[in-house]
């Protein structure tokens, strides 16, 4: 079972970037569960992550695999990946873009980090049992 992150922990920004890239092994029928934990914030800003995919590591998709609602306190978020319709994705990665508004400083200032743990193969046949049966 694959555990990793994405964004280190306690990765503080105050600008637009992207994470290191996360090499996967083989994708085909896997599920990630992507979580998001804020633990430090300014009042009046924003905090937007994205994850982006990749066959080869160098060429990245135009548009995110998906991506965690838009953030303004801290606290933690989780997001399922589900990549096993997309099996040529090797490389995955965490983009994030920030916004200030109101007064004080302009400069943006989040402390987070996105963790990433598979979801088991048994975890998710169960789920899908207990939907089949409700």
């Amino acid at each position: 079972m694959m555990e990793a992150f994405l964004v280190p922990e306690k990765t503080a920004v105050n600008a637009k970037g992207d994470g290191p890239s996360l090499e996967l092994k083989a994708t085909e029928g896997r599920v990630f569960l992507l979580t998001l934990a804020i633990t430090g914030i300014i009042e009046q800003e924003s905090l937007d992550v994205s994850i982006f995919a990749s066959a080869d590591g160098a060429a990245w998709d135009p548009k995110p695999v998906v991506a965690f609602p838009q953030k303004f306190y801290r606290g933690e978020t989780p997001i399922l990946l589900d990549l096993a319709a997309r099996p040529e994705v090797k490389f995955i990665r965490a983009h994030w873009e920030v916004h200030r508004w109101g007064r004080g400083t302009e400069t943006p200032m989040f402390e987070f980090d996105v963790a990433l743990r598979e979801v088991p193969a048994e975890i998710l046949q169960e789920a899908a049992g207990r939907v089949r049966a409700s």
